[in-house]
């Protein structure tokens, strides 16, 4: 019964996305001039032509049209919880969109945006941080209002990490699928059927806006998607271990460690340039892969090839992604054997970014498809 209850869950938010997103690329012309990405020359811009970047809203109607499917077959108490979620999430979401439809960084409302959003996860479900395996950070969480504190910035860390590494056709769903599947089947082991039921019905959403975004690019997550994607994996990773004392604090953080790492090795390098942190650059481990490690197309005006290009990055990123939600999910239990692997993950991408700056890329990683103007010669 259950496992027809979730096959429910995630055919009708999959269903609903796909609609969505359908509507929203069939009928372009009439809402292009509100969003649609025109800029096609910005440092993280990788795309051949105006694109809507407005898929977020297919997550948040696919999410919002399951909850009375959830009231009906799991009953008010869980359906109330998963409609407390995506109250939740809103604030972040339309923080996000403001920005889609605006075109302009809004830094600071969409800040403010995210910290309603955890402040309302924390007001209505109570989910925080109350152990890490770290002693100085669980000393500090002892205390509710630094647990708030603490809550709050890695919720917030992770929003932004999701929207970082947003930038091919397919990556940051596809990603967050993988990390739902873990998260959903970890739920199963432990008999948490709210965090099984959120994660099942987003990786429907996501999945329903993948088809339409990957390969070919006809619309994009948009900062109101990659955001509401971001807060609800931070939200259900941070349940996970709350509500579930046998898995194991470490879980999370593996779970999630590429965005994660990616961002403070962002972060970090930008410090080194003394960039500002929060100014945009074209040297995350995704764009050095579009560049270096896709080396057919290189300089190819023909659009379909520019696009295929930025689609056959993101494969790259979903195996890197795997190579820490795999262990996270075999070893949930395990803080020993999660710790090992985090220590595993970070050298492998520090191995692997610097190979493809010195120009030292292992030759098998590298996709050498002979473009169209080539074959023409």
């Amino acid at each position: 019964m259950r496992l027809s209850v979730n096959i429910l869950y995630f055919l009708s938010a999959f269903f609903v996305s796909f609609v969505v997103c359908l509507f929203l690329v069939r009928f372009r012309h009439a809402h292009a001039h509100l969003t649609a990405d025109n800029d096609l020359d910005g440092a993280q811009k990788f795309h051949a032509f105006a694109v809507p970047r407005v898929g977020g809203l297919a997550l948040l109607l696919a999410l919002l049209l399951d909850i009375p499917l959830v009231y009906l077959f799991d009953g008010a108490s869980l359906g109330g919880a998963f409609a407390l979620l995506l109250a939740s999430a809103f604030p972040a979401f339309a923080g996000g969109m403001a920005e889609d439809i605006l075109k302009i960084g809004l830094i600071k409302t969409r800040l403010f945006a995210m910290v309603v959003s955890c402040l309302l996860l924390i007001a209505l479900l109570g989910w925080l941080i109350i152990r890490t395996d770290m002693a100085i950070v669980d000393w500090l969480v002892q205390y509710h209002w630094l647990a708030v504190i603490v809550t709050v910035a890695a919720i917030l860390g992770i929003i932004n990490a999701f929207n970082l590494i947003d930038g091919y056709n397919g990556l940051s769903s596809a990603v967050g699928m993988i990390m739902l599947a873990s998260l959903s089947y970890v739920a199963f082991k432990v008999g948490d059927r709210l965090v099984m039921v959120a994660a099942v019905s987003m990786i429907g959403a996501c999945l329903g806006f993948t088809l339409w975004n990957w390969p070919r690019g006809l619309i994009f997550l948009g900062d109101g998607g990659a955001y509401t994607l971001g807060f609800w994996l931070a939200a259900l990773a941070i349940a996970i271990v709350m509500r579930n004392p046998s898995v194991s604090p470490w879980y999370s953080s593996v779970l999630l460690l590429y965005p994660i790492v990616e961002t403070i090795f962002t972060i970090q390098r930008r410090l080194d340039r003394k960039a500002h942190p929060g100014m945009p650059d074209a040297a995350h481990l995704h764009q050095l892969i579009y560049k270096r490690m896709m080396r057919w197309a290189v300089g190819s005006s023909c659009p379909e090839e520019r696009t295929m290009r930025n689609s056959m990055t993101s494969p790259y990123l979903w195996f890197f992604a795997s190579l820490s939600v795999v262990p996270a999910t075999l070893l949930w239990h395990s803080t020993l054997g999660l710790q090992i692997t985090a220590i595993c993950f970070v050298i492998g991408y520090l191995w692997l970014y610097r190979c493809i700056t010195r120009f030292k890329t292992p030759k098998w990683l590298v996709y050498r498809k002979t473009s169209r103007k080539s074959r023409e010669v």
